[in-house]
């Protein structure tokens, strides 16, 4: 039904993918709601497929980010902690910290500095730079296969990039409880969505979703061969 959710405006767009089961909580729906989607990505916003950002990395498609934030709905309550793996534009990062709320935190990591700085004008071009101001989101450049632990452990980390195995650095920075959204797979190759559960004994479980097809998770000077690294 993905296909049948583009909009016109940001609204319209959350209202198809409402409509059409790929939002299904209220908690989803007011985030996806409350950010406009035509800040984070200047060529077709309001259509439900990916669009290129540039750095050769593109936005992910919006049921996607629907499909994770559902996902992770549970792990996104007030006052708990998320991670964005290769954050991009920063829309999701965005849509994390307003599930978690004020007394919640999500650090958003990117390899490369000029994504950071899109994402930082991206999120005060849609008017929530005091999410950054008050410390509610961090952007942090940094190696996103190695999480980053100082801000951890978390109770949700999302991947927007397809690795090529599991990385452990993320299961072990989750938080009993947590749960790991992760494409894995070669890439052009067989990919699937995968969902990593840490229960409160520390025991993880992996179960394997659906088929996607992710750009990778690499390293930054194969991703980008630019001046701005």
């Amino acid at each position: 039904m993905a296909w049948r959710s583009h909009g016109a405006s940001n609204m319209e767009l959350v209202q198809n993918m409402f409509k059409n089961g790929l939002i299904k909580s209220d908690e989803v729906l007011n985030a996806m709601r409350g950010v406009d989607r035509g800040n984070y990505c200047q060529r077709n916003p309001y259509e439900d497929r990916p669009q290129g950002i540039g750095y050769n990395i593109t936005i992910s498609a919006p049921h996607m980010h629907a499909h994770a934030l559902e996902l992770l709905s549970e792990q996104l309550r007030p006052g708990m902690k998320a991670l964005d793996v290769g954050s991009g534009s920063g829309i999701l990062t965005v849509y994390m910290a307003l599930m978690v709320g004020e007394r919640g935190s999500v650090v958003g990591i990117d390899h490369i500095n000029g994504l950071i700085d899109m994402a930082k004008k991206n999120i005060e071009k849609d008017g929530k730079e005091e999410l950054i101001a008050k410390g509610h989101i961090k952007l942090v450049v940094g190696d996103g296969r190695k999480g980053y632990a100082s801000g951890g452990p978390y109770n949700a980390i999302h991947v927007g990039a397809a690795a090529p195995t599991l990385p452990q650095d993320l299961v072990d920075q989750l938080a009993p409880g947590g749960r790991l959204v992760i494409p894995v797979g070669p890439e052009g190759g067989d990919q699937s969505l995968d969902q990593i559960d840490k229960d409160l004994s520390g025991n993880v479980t992996r179960k394997k979703l659906f088929p996607v097809m992710y750009v990778p998770l690499t390293d930054k000077e194969r991703q980008w061969r630019g001046k701005d690294l």
